[in-house]
């Protein structure tokens, strides 16, 4: 799975998403400080096929019913690396039931 991190996440939360799947960031595709709307289509002209925020707000902020992509919203209690970390399983127990809305919540 070619997975997209946001630039919100910490950077080192990369190597708990394992060797089996493509994963990059905001940074490493050069793409900071883009708009929402611009990065989703960036993303989905890449070939993404799930985009990691902590931004709670942007389902709200765009039309992202009918997009090709899953956007997983990592809720935790702060950013910090170690918070972030325990949603990961629960991210990927979600993606593998399948049939997943655009948006998935984790926390």
């Amino acid at each position: 799975m070619k997975i997209l991190l946001d630039e919100s996440l910490p950077r080192k939360i990369r190597y708990d998403f394992g060797k089996d799947h493509d994963v990059w960031s905001v940074r490493d595709k050069d793409w900071l400080g883009k708009k929402n709307g611009e990065l989703l289509k960036l993303m989905i002209d890449d070939g993404f096929e799930l985009f990691v925020t902590a931004d709670q707000n942007l389902q709200y902020q765009q039309r992202i019913e009918k997009l090709p992509v899953t956007i997983a919203v990592l809720k935790g209690s702060d950013n910090r690396l170690t918070t972030l970390q325990k949603l990961i399983p629960l991210l990927f127990h979600k993606l593998k039931e399948g049939n997943l809305p655009n948006v998935i919540e984790i926390f």
